[in-house]
């Protein structure tokens, strides 16, 4: 997936240029038909998973060239060491040492320019913008199924079924083969707990929009996430959890949009 995105990016950017390059001297001098711009889309990103989130955008028009936005974004965050395994003996599957899932609600403000204007009815154009806000991360409790049945060396229980869903605790939970599965993705959701940092980003679209009021497009750019304490998601016996765990999530995404104009 890394290499995924950062090749796309290139690649988008370097057609950006190119397309620049060729539109030298085709410039308009009309003002744009619209003043208000919805979009809305599905975010793919290198700290996330095959589909990282969602995200809306409102962007307001001030000139031919600039806009200012405003955008929320909802994305999981992974560590880039999870290892996902099955337990051969129930076909469940769990994350070694995961404890918490960590979710991100971005709230950005910023400005857009156009690099390029397409033409009213086709072509593409090109903006460059840059943002930022704060980041509210939520770290949500990862619930496992474990096996507490007490049995006979043969592997024959000696009471009745006792299969418990817990948070994922490696020092508690150390035998991989009595973890059944995981939960439920909200099995922890009334134990959210919530930690304020702070992110920017910068980016090129690319929008191919054919109607005045219809817009669609890519966005590619890179993010940078902080905060000021470790968010802890993975755990494990010999290692402590501020060397396992990070404060900074840098990123490189890509956005699919779709949207309006009015």
């Amino acid at each position: 997936m890394r290499t995924y995105l950062t090749s796309g990016f290139f690649l988008l950017a370097t057609l950006g240029a190119g397309t620049v390059a060729r539109a030298q001297g085709t410039t308009s001098s009309d003002e744009p038909s619209y003043r208000k711009e919805f979009t809305y889309g599905v975010n793919f990103n290198t700290q996330g998973g095959l589909i990282g989130g969602v995200a809306v955008r409102s962007t307001h028009v001030l000139s031919q060239d600039w806009a200012r936005f405003w955008s929320i974004e909802g994305v999981e965050v992974k560590h880039p060491k999870e290892q996902k395994v099955v337990n051969p003996n129930t076909g469940g599957t769990f994350v070694i040492g995961k404890s918490n899932y960590l979710f991100v609600l971005r709230p950005s403000f910023g400005a857009q320019r156009v690099i390029f204007r397409k033409a009213p009815e086709s072509g593409v154009q090109v903006n460059a913008l840059a943002g930022a806000g704060p980041s509210i991360g939520l770290l949500m409790p990862y619930y496992i199924y474990y096996d507490y049945t007490q049995r006979d060396p043969n592997g024959r229980p000696l009471t009745s079924e006792d299969i418990r869903a817990e948070q994922y605790d490696p020092f508690k939970h150390s035998n991989g083969s009595l973890i059944v599965d995981r939960a439920p993705l909200f099995s922890g959701a009334g134990e959210f707990k919530a930690n304020i940092g702070a992110h920017v980003r910068g980016a090129l679209s690319f929008e191919y929009g054919r109607y005045r009021d219809a817009v669609a497009g890519i966005e590619t750019g890179f993010l940078f996430e902080m905060y000021p304490n470790r968010l802890t998601i993975l755990r494990a016996n010999t290692v402590p959890d501020s060397k396992l765990n990070n404060r900074f999530f840098p990123s490189v995404y890509l956005t699919l949009y779709l949207g309006h104009r009015s």
